[in-house]
């Protein structure tokens, strides 16, 4: 049977993965990239003055525990070991995060053991069985005073939202530690792309059966019938918004040049309510085998996504999950399209999580033409 014609709406990392599996399986592959450039949200590029290369959509850490995007990810470029470092300013003074014996020590004034420390936030904690929002998963793992020095102004910038009203799993992301030191992440692979993330994806694309379209806007309309799309954008754009828009916080970026070494760390947060930013990057930390005499750092204000601006974080609250199950109600009806990555399936990921599903997504395509069984819209329900 004649293969049949793929597009793929984004040259992420979803759609770059997908890309290239399908063209090595001998589908000709048309990728459409709204930006100038590929990889993303995950672009970086040297910037001309310092040669410091620059996450350009702020810090992107790849860490997994999945040896086999491992592998599959290192095919197109060289990682190195990386260790990531996250501290934050409170009240005029520097804590490590995560919560580890160190923060606790630290905000504490106190030189607790591990068996003490534990003791000690388990007193602080207050009991709730269940915990709903962000505030009670806070409140219950690490008790008021930490929660109101560490998370409740960072949140509140962050989400522009009160954590009572943000679910719990966001703060069950951060582990809690009571041990020193240690990496921010627990996974057993952590690394960074020796030339940047930018590369690996454009060797990626790099396959003589896929041709990329850079500053190209792709209009679900104008995909040719028997064509099968990967939609990578946001899902509620593929139906034109027609039953409203879901709810994105944004986010802007003010890099500036400075000399030296700006700030001692990659990532520096900023927990209080009257700072009007989350957090500022120093991007020649992110790669510390290279030596460079000036630095650039990059300060981030979050704040709610307009139509015009560029979606990153989903909301996901009562209002915005009624609508999705809408969206999601629709996509199952559409024949023709995979919905994949972030803003495709209105979701939180990070690249390992991206990289499998795409692995997944094409695999299942390859299958279904095998079949002939039909392709579901979605490799992973976004409710």
């Amino acid at each position: 049977m004649p293969k049949l014609p793929v597009w793929i709406a984004g040259a992420g990392l979803s759609g770059a993965v997908i890309a290239r599996e399908l063209a090595e399986a001998g589908y000709s592959v048309d990728v459409f990239e709204l930006r100038d450039h590929v990889a993303g949200n995950c672009h970086t590029a040297r910037d001309p003055k310092t040669n410091v290369l620059v996450h350009v959509y702020g810090p992107h850490i790849f860490h997994t525990a999945d040896y086999e995007v491992w592998d599959y990810i290192r095919r197109f470029g060289t990682f190195r070991p990386y260790r990531h470092q996250v501290w934050s300013t409170v009240s005029g003074r520097v804590y490590p995060l995560p919560v580890t014996l160190a923060t606790i020590n630290q905000f504490y004034n106190s030189a607790m053991r591990p068996d003490e420390a534990r003791a000690f936030i388990i007193s602080q904690a207050e009991q709730i069985e269940a915990p709903v929002s962000f505030e009670e998963q806070a409140l219950s793992m690490i008790g008021k005073d930490l929660y109101e020095a560490f998370f409740q102004g960072y949140t509140e910038k962050q989400w522009g939202r009160s954590p009572r009203e943000l679910p719990a799993s966001i703060l069950k992301r951060l582990p809690l530690r009571f041990t020193y030191g240690g990496s921010y992440f627990s996974h057993p692979i952590q690394a960074m792309p020796e030339t940047g993330y930018t590369p690996i994806v454009e060797a990626m694309l790099d396959h003589p059966d896929i041709k990329l379209h850079l500053a190209t806007e792709l209009d679900p309309r104008e995909v040719p019938p028997d064509t099968h799309l990967f939609w990578s954008g946001p899902l509620d754009a593929y139906f034109g918004y027609r039953s409203g828009r879901l709810g994105y916080r944004t986010l802007d970026f003010e890099h500036s040049i400075e000399k030296g070494d700006f700030q001692g760390c990659p990532v520096m947060n900023f927990g209080d309510r009257d700072v009007p930013f989350t957090r500022i990057s120093e991007h020649k930390h992110f790669m510390p085998w290279e030596s460079h005499q000036d630095t650039i750092i990059t300060r981030e204000y979050s704040r709610e996504c307009g139509p015009e601006d560029m979606p990153y974080y989903p909301i996901r609250l009562v209002a915005e999950k009624q609508l999705l199950v809408d969206y999601v109600q629709q996509a199952e009806t559409t024949k023709g399209v995979t919905f994949v990555g972030r803003l495709g399936t209105y979701r939180y990921l990070d690249m390992d999580v991206c990289i499998r599903e795409a692995l997944d997504a094409a695999t299942a395509f390859l299958t279904a033409q095998t079949s002939g069984e039909r392709l579901s819209p979605f490799l992973v329900s976004p409710l």
